[in-house]
């Protein structure tokens, strides 16, 4: 029987010159009371407060409005632990989910000026920057695939996807930039 390695090998990723795989990062998914959320963005230093469907970005962190009462967190890949601690001191004795998905999903980054039309092809959403400007945020689907969509530019979006989907996800948009007959 093989023996399982602890190292987990990264997705194959199709080839795309529009997407590539966005640094390993912490990822946390908090749920919580507004006013445990405020407390929280207090020991994270950022706003978790933030309007409907938006991003909050503060150095190395940032936080995504995923619902009411739900923040998807990320961070760099060395802080999931001060994230823990911090967030722990700061919401004892208040009701709230802390759940570490760093290793559940991964980020994708998808870049240059036919970004949105590439989505576009698999994605339901209405992605014009007037309708989902830069630093709009949500849940949505890819071809089959629920993601979170975060525009970071105007040419730009950063995409989380589980794991699991990684590879399927990058095929969709390999394959749509190909149809498409896009300019590298």
């Amino acid at each position: 029987m093989a023996e399982l390695s602890g190292a987990r090998r990264p997705p194959l990723i199709s080839a795309s010159p529009l997407l590539r795989m966005a640094p390993p990062s912490a990822r946390h998914v908090l749920r919580a009371a507004p006013e445990a959320l405020l407390a929280a963005g207090e020991a994270l230093e950022l706003s978790l407060s933030m309007p409907l469907c938006r991003a909050s970005v503060h150095g190395s962190r940032a936080a995504l409005w995923l619902g009411p009462d739900e923040r998807l967190l990320l961070g760099d890949d060395a802080s999931a632990a001060d994230t823990s601690s911090r967030l722990a001191q700061a919401l004892a004795g208040q009701p709230h989910a802390l759940v570490d998905v760093s290793h559940r999903q991964l980020g994708l980054t998808l870049a240059g000026a036919h970004a949105s039309v590439v989505l576009a092809a698999g994605c339901p959403l209405d992605l014009d920057p007037q309708a989902f400007p830069v630093g709009m945020c949500t849940r949505t689907v890819l071809a089959k695939a629920e993601i979170v969509l975060w525009r970071i530019a105007d040419d730009g979006f950063h995409l989380e996807v589980w794991r699991s989907f990684a590879a399927y996800v990058s095929a969709v948009i390999a394959e749509a930039a190909r149809e498409l007959a896009l300019p590298d």
